[in-house]
């Protein structure tokens, strides 16, 4: 046996050690259901955006049910600056007129969503695992109202409302069309658009974290997993913090420790956990097999926010 050839045998051993220890892991999450939202940067690199789709396959061949909720801010702005149109954002949230929001659910419900549901199609191919394509105007999936802002004037110290346009948040989630595709004896992994509609039938832009949050929520996910572009919600020495209660979340929100972009997540993740998530984990999805590592292993791969 030469060197190429023990070396093929090592990893081969060791594939099999691996799937062994995984096996108690496999078994917790056997026909559970988690929630994905799945954005970033990530999203628009070819390579990693397969990957992502093989592993939800490959979740789904080992008896898990992913559902996932897809962001696509960076490619709806690549769009509206190659016709001349400038964002303006409040509170990260876009401000959305008429023609921003034809061109959101062109990109959202169009190009982005349907090439997530193909990569999965794709990559599922031989054991016919299918990607299917659904946004929250779908078979009543998303009801939204108008989101609500205000803004302080900072010289009269007056709070002023913001009209944000076509921006909403969610009031209901009908998940009858995603627990008949759960539930049914093909494999369908739902891939679902952040676009929902009012009670009179206008349509909005939602925020994706949003949208993840309360589609898990309803479900009732044994985990939702928030894809980002950082490892995980770091303390206030940098550090990685392995583990978090509901509590302690809002302690990290209201001493400072959480900052920028990490306050929305956590208040997804405390959001989603208060309406029936078991736990929501913020981790890396640029980082290869992030969501395997943090199912199937005992180290985890990011910070879990869970109501003890």
């Amino acid at each position: 046996m030469d060197e190429n050839e023990r070396q093929a045998e090592a990893r081969a051993w060791g594939t099999a050690k691996m799937l062994a220890e995984a096996l108690p892991y496999i078994q917790v999450y056997d026909r559970e259901t988690v929630v994905i939202k799945y954005g970033g940067h990530a999203m628009g690199e070819s390579a990693v955006a397969k990957q992502f789709a093989a592993d939800v396959v490959l979740l789904k061949l080992m008896g898990v049910n992913p559902v996932v909720v897809h962001g696509g801010g960076p490619q709806i702005s690549a769009m509206l600056t190659k016709a001349g149109v400038q964002s303006a954002f409040v509170d990260g949230l876009r401000v959305t007129d008429a023609d921003t929001m034809q061109v959101a659910e062109m990109v959202l419900s169009g190009a982005v969503n349907k090439e997530i549901a193909h990569w999965i199609t794709m990559a599922g191919k031989e054991a016919d695992v299918r990607g299917i394509g659904l946004s929250g105007k779908d078979a009543g999936l998303l009801t939204v109202e108008k989101t609500k802002r205000t803004k302080r004037d900072p010289d009269s110290m007056i709070e002023h409302e913001v009209d944000l346009g076509f921006v909403g948040e969610p009031t209901e989630v009908d998940t009858k069309l995603i627990d008949r595709l759960i539930s049914s004896d093909a494999d369908w992994v739902p891939v679902i658009a952040p676009i929902g509609v009012s009670t009179t039938g206008e349509t909005f832009n939602v925020n994706a974290d949003t949208v993840a949050g309360a589609v898990a929520g309803k479900l009732a996910a044994k985990r939702m997993l928030l894809l980002t572009d950082v490892p995980g919600v770091k303390d206030k020495s940098g550090e990685i913090i392995r583990q978090m209660s509901v509590s302690q979340a809002h302690g990290l929100i209201a001493d400072g420790t959480a900052t920028g972009g990490m306050i929305p997540k956590l208040e997804t993740a405390i959001a989603a956990v208060e309406a029936g998530v078991q736990a929501v984990v913020i981790l890396d999805g640029r980082r290869p097999h992030a969501m395997l590592v943090e199912l199937f292993t005992e180290h985890g791969a990011g910070t879990l926010v869970q109501a003890g």
